[in-house]
C-alpha cells in the first residue's frame, strides 16, 4: 500500500503528528437495476461508501439502467488493484450518509459523499 503520511510539525514541541492518507484504489461497482440486469462501472475512490456513491452517480445518469431499487437492494465493490470484494446494502449506505454524529474524520468523509451524490451538507 502507498500511504503517504503527512508530517505536521509544532514549534515549541517535541512531537510530530501523522496523519495518514487512505490510498486511491481502482474499484468495480456492480448493482441490479429494476429489471434484474447487473451493470458495472470503474471508479477510483478512497473509501468503500465513496465508490458506492461514485458508482451509483454514473448508473444513474446511463440510458441502459432502468432504475436502481432502493433499500435492500446490495451494491458490490471490487477492488482491482488487490482482489477484494464489499457488499453494501443500500438502506446501510443511505443510514450511513444520513447519521450526524462521529469522527470529525468520518463527519467529512459523509460531506464529502453527500456532494459527489450532490445531497445538501448537513454540517453549519
Amino acid at each position: 500500500m502507498n500511504f503517504m503520511p503527512l508530517l505536521l510539525w509544532r514549534r515549541k514541541s517535541e512531537y510530530v503528528s501523522f496523519i495518514l492518507v487512505m490510498p486511491v484504489r481502482s474499484c468495480r461497482v456492480t448493482i441490479k437495476d429494476m429489471d434484474g440486469v447487473k451493470h458495472t462501472v470503474e471508479v477510483t475512490a478512497e473509501t468503500l461508501y465513496e465508490a458506492v456513491a461514485l458508482g451509483l452517480v454514473a448508473l444513474r445518469g446511463n440510458d441502459w439502467v432502468m432504475g436502481i431499487a432502493q433499500g435492500m437492494n446490495t451494491v458490490q465493490v471490487s477492488v482491482v488493484d488487490i482482489p477484494i470484494e464489499h457488499s453494501v446494502k443500500i438502506k446501510d449506505f443511505h443510514d450511513w450518509l444520513e447519521r450526524s454524529t462521529g469522527a470529525p474524520r468520518e463527519i467529512s468523509k459523509r460531506t464529502r459523499i453527500k456532494a459527489i451524490l450532490g445531497l445538501p451538507s448537513t454540517q453549519k
